[in-house]
């Protein structure tokens, strides 16, 4: 990327953070609160890009600073809905269209076989235990995803999340294997 963040190796990048996109693409399924939006994007994205409760209440109205989100009906408990506006849309269409940038992973349990020499012997056995049974659910609920799928695009999505979670199933194996 340059220093402007605008390119990466000579393409434009969208100047939209990817929470902010996240956002917006939901919200084209109508107005929803933060919390509908958190509960939203934990179903439609799994593991693959998961958003927090305080990332998306920092990002919405940063939203609608920038005149990309509205405000809607107010609800129960102080809760607030967020309409996207036609700047939303608009904006995240040119993210949709511009180069994706590199991809960055952020993985808890890579960060913690990183730092698992710290751990004693049955500290590291429960971690890697813990972590073969997470990526083994995942396993299943991927394989179940691929067989559900109803169109090319979500069954590809599928097919990679059954390929990353035996490729983590593998990497815990072969570390345990040392």
């Amino acid at each position: 990327m340059d220093r402007y963040g605008k390119t990466w190796h000579g393409r434009h990048v969208s100047d939209l953070n990817a929470t902010a996109a996240a956002l917006l693409g939901l919200l084209h399924d109508g107005p929803a609160t933060g919390g509908e939006l958190v509960a939203a994007a934990d179903e439609r994205f799994g593991a693959f890009f998961s958003v927090t409760r305080s990332q998306v209440y920092r990002e919405l109205p940063a939203l609608a600073k920038e005149g990309l989100v509205r405000l809607g009906k107010q609800g129960p408990r102080s809760s607030q809905q967020y309409v996207i506006a036609a700047a939303g849309k608009k904006a995240f269409k040119a993210w949709l269209v511009s180069d994706a940038g590199p991809d960055h992973l952020r993985s808890p349990l890579i960060l913690r076989l990183v730092h698992a020499g710290s751990l004693t012997a049955k500290q590291r056995a429960a971690l890697f235990d813990s972590a073969r049974a997470v990526y083994s659910e995942e396993l299943d609920a991927a394989k179940a995803a691929v067989k559900a799928a109803g169109d090319p695009v979500t069954k590809a999505v599928a097919d990679f999340g059954q390929a990353h979670a035996k490729a983590a199933l593998k990497l815990l194996d072969t570390i345990a294997a040392q």
